[in-house]
């Protein structure tokens, strides 16, 4: 597993804009190359689709969203109840919503991402 986790971090640092726009078409929402290798070797489309629909209901309060999945630590996970969660903001340490996940599959165990303009990025593309 750290092998797979190791790998995708550093092929993530290699993504610096992005050629191609990727469509969720129901939801009106593009993500960058960065995003679809990503939901490719983690299997993480849910991650893509939580983000984009969360954050377009977040938009009327800032145009800018930050979006923090974290794993969280045993200690919290035994008092919250929760595995994982993905903080939403306004990149200004303004937390806007938190949704907690009580299991993930996800490998790596924390990840950022920006959406602006109804389009999913890594910071790197931005």
């Amino acid at each position: 597993m750290d092998t797979q986790v190791n790998k995708i971090e550093k092929q993530l640092q290699h993504f610096t804009g992005t050629e191609m726009y990727y469509h969720i078409p129901i939801l009106k929402t593009r993500f960058t190359d960065g995003l679809k290798y990503l939901a490719d070797v983690a299997d993480c489309y849910w991650l893509i689709t939580d983000a984009s629909v969360i954050a377009k209901s977040l938009k009327y309060k800032s145009g800018w969203i930050t979006i923090d999945f974290k794993r969280l630590p045993e200690d919290k996970r035994t008092a919250s109840g929760y595995e994982a969660e993905i903080v939403y903001s306004d990149g200004n340490d303004t937390i806007l919503e938190r949704h907690g996940y009580r299991v993930t599959d996800f490998p790596l165990d924390a990840l950022r991402l920006f959406f602006v303009n109804d389009t999913l990025m890594l910071p790197s593309e931005y």
